[in-house]
């Protein structure tokens, strides 16, 4: 049930949205042109909306099949196949693979193996969490690893509460735990499906330079960036925000053991599944090599993920109480899948398109470019900066859908190459870390009433300098050398 807080930001948001689109258009302070200044009003609306979830999200991605077209802006079949990009049948694919894996508990089994191995004294059950979580949401949403992990973390802290009696030590383990399911989530940025702006911003490179961030290129840049992101979220939750003297639990070792002796052997449907995702992740990493062996069958990312998602239809599970007539995966299990994400990356996609057709992009490109410094790490700096802080308040895939045209025309303004400032923006669109409404898994731990605000903004501010900090550096030392591009 809606709050009248939330109610009332509703009511702003659509009257504030209608108020600045009509005055935009109205003056035209930026002297644009007839149909620039259209697209401009229509962005403005979208984005007035999104920020205010003045209507569901996905309702507002919808705007530019009805706008676009009346207003005589772009065709119809034109603004259409934004929905149908292959984008968002490579993410469509990665859901069908995640319900998989989620139906058939293999994420459980995952995340308990790895915490096991960690031990279970307090810092090193976080560090558990951490790398457990980190590891899932590199393959699974980020919403569904911190779902999963979050009754895990609920169970593991009733326990170590009931045998420990030391109130801040238990309180401060509490918020470490539960605020490091949502950080690795987010910070687990080592694929490019690791996040819906990851997948965004591949696809709008690949459709405007048709040029493919390979899947190997993004893993081998961006993994130790995952890894070293991950091992000072756990330095800055244990060592400086919430330190904890909880020594080895035998009673939070055998909680663990127990959830997974529950589980029990790996079942045949498990197998299978794990199968299908290994084979998966292979033909993404070596694509490539397959293309270049020979010219009979051609494999992109896309393709091996929906090829992955069919896969588990028509894959008997081996399940003994149900018999050979069951699939890996049915169609109502995926009734309650992310469509909603997929109608925004369509819509993000549509708008995109007409921002670059209108020029407008390009207008405010030269215009940014005017008015900014030559020194490349502080243009990246700021990039990145802007892509964090604006993420808090703005979800981060419409941010990527909406920022990807202004940094690509800023770049080429300035004479470098695009990719230098579009992938610091793409990853400081993951890594907001102070608000709820920052990205979902901050929503989920907040939402449960495990942490207040405070815990959450003086946290993720400091979590937030460090993330501009280390993508800025990695982006400005490391990304030419590992993709092979030169200034241009």
């Amino acid at each position: 049930m809606q709050t009248s807080y939330q109610i009332h930001k509703k009511k702003i948001g659509l009257f504030l949205g209608v108020l600045l689109s009509v005055l935009c258009f109205a003056f035209n302070l930026f002297e644009l042109s007839y149909e620039a200044n259209q697209v401009l009003s229509i962005t403005i609306l979208m984005i007035i909306w999104w920020i205010f979830e003045a209507m569901p999200m996905p309702v507002v991605a919808l705007i530019p099949i009805v706008l676009f077209p009346s207003l005589n802006i772009a065709p119809l079949k034109e603004v259409a196949m934004g929905y149908a990009d292959p984008i968002v049948f490579l993410f469509m694919g990665g859901f069908f693979i995640a319900l998989a894996i989620e139906k058939w508990n293999l994420h459980k089994r995952m995340a308990l193996g790895i915490i096991l191995i960690t031990g279970t004294n307090g810092n090193r059950i976080i560090l558990g969490f951490i790398m457990a979580t980190g590891f899932l949401s590199l393959w699974l949403s980020n919403t569904a690893t911190t779902m999963m992990m979050f009754p895990i973390a609920v169970s593991v802290i009733h326990t170590i509460k009931d045998h420990n009696k030391d109130e801040k030590s238990t309180t401060n383990f509490s918020l470490a735990l539960m605020l490091s399911i949502a950080y690795a989530s987010n910070f687990a940025l080592g694929t490019i499906i690791a996040t819906p702006p990851n997948v965004a911003y591949v696809g709008y490179i690949k459709d405007r330079f048709n040029y493919t961030i390979s899947f190997v290129d993004w893993l081998l840049l961006f993994m130790p960036l995952t890894l070293l992101l991950l091992l000072i979220l756990y330095g800055v939750l244990v060592k400086i925000m919430f330190p904890n003297n909880i020594k080895h639990s035998a009673e939070a070792s055998s909680a663990i053991k127990k959830s997974q002796k529950q589980l029990g052997f790996m079942s045949t449907p498990e197998w299978r599944v794990l199968l299908i995702f290994s084979v998966t992740i292979l033909l993404w990493i070596t694509k490539d090599l397959i293309n270049a062996a020979q010219s009979y069958l051609v494999l992109d990312d896309t393709i091996i993920a929906m090829l992955g998602g069919i896969l588990l239809f028509l894959t008997s599970s081996g399940n003994k109480e149900t018999g050979n007539s069951e699939r890996l995966m049915s169609w109502p299990d995926v009734q309650h899948m992310a469509w909603d994400v997929l109608l925004l990356f369509g819509g993000g996609i549509a708008l995109a398109n007409a921002l670059e057709a209108s020029q407008l992009v390009h207008e405010l490109g030269s215009s940014l470019a005017s008015v900014t410094t030559n020194n490349l790490f502080i243009i990246i700096l700021v990039v990145t900066t802007i892509a964090v802080f604006l993420s808090e308040v703005i979800s981060n895939l419409a941010l990527v859908i909406i920022l990807s045209p202004v940094v690509t025309s800023l770049a080429l303004s300035l004479n470098i190459n695009p990719l230098i400032l579009g992938i610091p923006m793409t990853l400081g669109a993951s890594c907001a870390c102070m608000l709820p409404m920052g990205t979902p898994p901050n929503a989920i731990v907040f939402a449960k009433g495990h942490i207040k605000l405070q815990h959450m903004m003086r946290t993720g501010l400091v979590l937030n300098i460090i993330c501009i900090i280390l993508i800025t550096v990695f982006t400005w030392l490391f990304l030419p050398l590992v993709l092979g591009m030169k200034l241009l």
